[in-house]
């Protein structure tokens, strides 16, 4: 008997992960609940048969499987609002938040974090995703884990804190890096090249970093510690942009001399 789950917000994650499972057979999508009426329809017209709402009274209370997949800091106040006492399963897909944040809704909760950066409109394999799982007890956790090997290929145990430091490495891996990636592209602009110049670079080394890892292949300026170089280029930078440009290149220089 397929599962009826329900989606507790339409966001990247959600629109990613939604269809995916509906597609590998591990459930269907009965209800997506998005503040934004729009953004619920939008992602409950990409599966097969579900109503979009959104208030939490018009949230349906009998599904089988709940994924709560809000901001951090609107998982606590859904589950404040929503009826307690049921027995279905409860997850929600945060790096940082606790799984004990579900405990009031049901004896049966957990955690599914899948490692991944999602945007809408952005194709991802998510089966290629690794999984991070954690059950408010053995049973539960096996269970969900059965449930995310109908799509992830890798599915792993971690705890709360473990799940943090790993949100944290992931911010470190992926947003800053993808903010710095954005002030080269304005770099780039005001001196009339495109973006893609940088895509061989940018492919290589991240090839490079998982041959050999990100400290074996680190390179420029800061790293052969030439300060005539990395004083020119802070001539040429204002702003935020001089400053980071400077906190990273002391960072690089002392993780390096500390080497020697």
């Amino acid at each position: 008997m397929s599962l009826r789950i329900v989606f507790i917000g339409a966001g990247n994650v959600a629109s990613h992960l939604a269809p995916a499972l509906e597609a590998s057979g591990a459930g269907e999508v009965v209800q997506v609940y998005s503040r934004s009426l729009d953004s619920a329809a939008d992602l409950a017209a990409k599966l097969c048969n579900a109503s979009a709402v959104n208030t939490v009274p018009e949230v349906i209370t009998d599904a089988d499987v709940y994924i709560v997949s809000l901001v951090d800091d609107a998982v606590a106040p859904f589950v404040a609002a929503f009826p307690k006492g049921g027995n279905a399963l409860w997850l929600h897909t945060s790096g940082s938040v606790g799984m004990e944040v579900l405990a009031p809704l049901s004896d049966r909760y957990g955690v599914f974090y899948p490692l991944q950066t999602f945007s809408k409109g952005v194709e991802i394999d998510v089966s290629r995703v690794p999984l991070f799982i954690e059950g408010c007890n053995e049973t539960v956790e096996a269970e969900i884990r059965r449930f995310g090997e109908a799509v992830f290929a890798d599915v792993y145990h971690a705890d709360s804190d473990t799940r943090r430091m790993m949100h944290i490495s992931a911010v470190f891996a992926c947003n800053f890096t993808n903010h710095l990636w954005t002030i080269a592209a304005e770099i780039l602009r005001k001196e009339g090249l495109p973006f893609e110049v940088l895509q061989p670079l940018l492919e290589e080394t991240v090839k490079k970093a998982f041959a050999v890892s990100p400290e074996k292949g680190q390179t420029g300026p800061a790293v052969r510690g030439d300060r005539a170089i990395i004083d020119k280029h802070l001539s040429m930078l204002s702003g935020q942009p001089h400053e980071i440009y400077r906190l990273l290149s002391d960072s690089i220089i002392r993780h390096h001399s500390a080497e020697k």
